[in-house]
């Protein structure tokens, strides 16, 4: 089965059976935009996650890396407009009570409850707005809620980024759902920005982070915008069995099934944070084939996806492949110069490290002008392979972030 035999669903997080969500409006950002999230199972299941690599994580990760040490999740809450991160004792202890608070409400154990924060870091956690948010948030909560929560965990998104699947396995319909945010600070290795997926499969929790490993490999480790890594990044999958399924385990076709489906999920959400990155005007897909090594392969696709040369040339539509050329000389693969056949879109540009001519260059200069398309460098050394989806840089990204604070 493919991901196009995935049947797409509405309802984001709460399209699989017994989750519900809320969002609201608490304070912690100006205006009326919504900030404060809350994703609910109606009962404790297995609980996967992937953080950030980053060496100065926030106190959520923190957390939440300690909450997985137990295995079992019921609860996920997310504030925006505030990173909780570089806020020493009181940061942790500030998450520690956010956790507290949902709990409390829910009568659920602490560890079972998730914490996620995005937005300035560096500053204390409003509390005051949060405690009086978090009664309200669960009062609010409901089947039809998963909008409101996609909303609420935005920062310079301008829009939600939500999706649900199902698919039948061993005769019972299982449904996977998730909501992203992200627009920059975005780059592979776990590094990814914040992602909250849910499922009513029935797995073990091994079996579950496994998935999700290979799900996030996939996708949120194949994207990047502008080459930074946040301290808060964090990816969660919340499984409550409901679907009523056999446990799903690894090597059988029911767990292969949901592997792919969760991928397919994944990789929604991740392309969906690049086509809303800040300022981006395109998408573009480096795929990097013929390397001696898979890891050759990936170090070429990432150093070209993360070139800010190449990227300026994608905004300008510029088809300047030499800078594609000189950074996969620069990565630190295996590169034989000869030997290298880059295209766009199918067109080859350049053949056996020559290139093909004028005509070629005339439709590539067409491709380049496309949001969306795919360059294909074959180094021809070998059987690596390797995928990036990255964006151009634009006046807008540099303007965005230059007064982010302000």
């Amino acid at each position: 089965m493919s991901a196009d035999n995935f049947t797409p669903v509405r309802g984001g997080v709460t399209a699989p059976v017994g989750f519900l969500a809320a969002g609201l409006h608490a304070g912690i950002k100006k205006g009326p935009h919504l900030d404060l999230a809350l994703i609910v199972s109606a009962r404790e299941g297995p609980i996967a996650g992937l953080f950030t690599t980053n060496r100065v994580p926030a106190a959520p990760v923190v957390l939440d890396r300690l909450h997985l040490r137990r295995g079992l999740g019921q609860a996920i809450v997310v504030n925006s407009g505030n990173a909780n991160a570089c806020t020493g004792k009181a940061g942790l202890g500030h998450a520690v009570e956010m956790a507290a608070l949902v709990a409390n409400g829910l009568q659920a154990p602490l560890r079972s409850v998730f914490v996620g924060s995005t937005g300035v870091i560096g500053q204390p956690l409003p509390m005051g707005p949060i405690r009086r948010g978090i009664p309200r948030l669960i009062g609010k909560l409901r089947r039809a809620g998963s909008g409101e929560a996609a909303r609420a965990i935005l920062t310079t998104d301008t829009r939600a980024k939500e999706t649900a699947m199902q698919a039948r396995v061993g005769g019972r319909l299982i449904t996977i759902g998730g909501m992203a945010k992200g627009a920059g600070m975005i780059h592979p290795d776990m590094a990814t920005m914040l992602a909250y997926v849910t499922t009513d499969a029935t797995l073990s929790r091994a079996a579950l982070q496994q998935a999700l490993r290979g799900a996030v490999r996939e996708s949120f480790n194949c994207i990047t915008i502008d080459g930074d890594t946040s301290t808060n990044d964090t990816v969660l999958c919340l499984a409550n069995g409901m679907a009523g399924n056999k446990p799903l385990k690894p090597g059988s076709s029911g767990y292969r099934v949901f592997q792919r489906m969760l991928t397919a999920v994944c990789r929604h959400l991740a392309l969906e944070v690049c086509r809303d990155g800040e300022g981006v005007t395109k998408l573009v897909q480096v795929v990097v084939t013929g390397a001696r090594t898979e890891a050759d392969a990936v170090r070429v696709a990432r150093t070209i996806g993360t070139s800010t040369l190449v990227k300026t040339a994608l905004f300008g539509e510029d088809a300047n492949w030499g800078r594609i050329i000189a950074a996969a000389g620069r990565s630190g693969a295996v590169v034989d110069p000869a030997q290298l056949d880059l295209s766009f879109e199918r067109v080859p540009i350049l053949k056996r490290g020559a290139p093909v001519g004028k005509a070629a260059e005339r439709k590539v200069s067409a491709i380049v002008r496309r949001k969306e398309f795919t360059i294909t460098l074959d180094l021809r050394l070998g059987r690596g392979r390797a995928r990036v989806w990255t964006t151009d840089l634009s006046y807008d990204y540099v303007r965005t972030n230059a007064s982010y604070r302000t």
